[in-house]
């Protein structure tokens, strides 16, 4: 059986490489042909309005969007750095190869699967924790600017606070309570005694490129909102951007479907303060084609010519 599989297993790579490539493509078509917040004639009229604005803003939101993904592939070149020197067109590579990877899958768990086969098997599993580490000071920033927004919208316009969930807080309590008595199982201290061995430097500079990306593609929003005529104070819109964040971060779902999501949220924040509707949702399909779709498709190249680690590289 073995001999089987090893014979094939090239072929059955490709396999695995064309499915991935052909899933991404057909999400993103599907979404954006039946989105029904959003139709393509709405998407058409509302991109017309766009590239009939201010040049030199579009030129700012294109630095923008080239800057949210070069600091991003320097915060994996620096985390990864830890197990292997990269170059910056092999981080470049990884981080776009994994993105379209993680598009089809929930939570974009198969960014981490990704990114971890560009590296010998015996390094695999601290490449995972590495982009684990990445994702977590994104998240970290992201609950940090979000809470100042939460603050704000809470503070300055009607809304409902929720009660607490008594069902939600057992399972919750449950899980910790899970981890805790399974610690040694999970090999909770080979990943704190790993976790040790990364030099502060590298988390603070994981931290920062997280924080400078997320004030990038927080602004790309709000310039998105000038473009189209919004009327609306910076302070108060990019409040209302830091809370959409943070409430699109702890909805579980598919990297395909994250735009729809953030585009419900925002429907209901931008809400709060009058702005049409239509405008906010094709803000937020636009953020996400500049942002995933656009690399996402760069991604399937380097998908398609990915080749297996099978010795240790220099």
């Amino acid at each position: 059986m073995y001999n089987i599989l090893h014979k094939y297993k090239p072929y059955l790579l490709l396999l695995i490489k064309l499915i991935i490539v052909f899933g991404a493509f057909y999400f993103i078509f599907q979404k954006l042909n039946n989105n029904q917040l959003l139709s393509l004639t709405q998407l058409k009229e509302q991109l017309s309005i766009l590239f009939s604005n201010n040049i030199w803003l579009l030129l700012v939101l294109l630095l923008f969007t080239d800057a949210n993904w070069f600091l991003e592939i320097f915060k994996w070149k620096t985390l990864a750095s830890i197990e292997k020197n990269l170059s910056f067109m092999d981080a470049f590579e990884q981080c776009l190869a994994s993105l379209t990877t993680s598009i089809i899958t929930p939570n974009r768990i198969g960014e981490y699967g990704a990114k971890a086969l560009f590296f010998k098997k015996e390094k695999r599993k601290k490449i995972m924790l590495l982009n684990l580490v990445g994702n977590l000071s994104q998240l970290t920033a992201t609950v940090f600017f979000g809470t100042i927004g939460l603050i704000f919208f809470i503070g300055n316009f009607n809304v409902i606070h929720p009660k607490l969930d008594f069902q939600n807080l057992s399972i919750l309590i449950f899980v910790v309570a899970v981890l805790f008595l399974f610690r040694k199982n999970l090999q909770l201290k080979k990943i704190e005694l790993y976790l040790k061995k990364i030099p502060k430097v590298v988390f603070i500079k994981t931290l920062g490129f997280s924080f400078l990306r997320y004030l990038v593609f927080s602004h790309q929003f709000y310039l998105l909102t000038i473009l189209f005529g919004i009327d609306l104070d910076y302070f108060t819109t990019m409040n209302l951007v830091f809370c959409m964040y943070l409430m699109a971060s702890i909805i579980p779902s598919l990297s395909v479907f994250d735009w729809v999501i953030k585009g419900s949220i925002a429907v209901w924040l931008f809400n709060f303060v009058g702005i049409n509707e239509l405008t906010i949702v094709t803000i937020t399909t636009i953020m996400w084609v500049l942002n995933f779709v656009i690399p996402a498709l760069l991604g399937s190249i380097f998908v398609l010519n990915f080749k297996l680690v099978e010795k240790e590289w220099f």
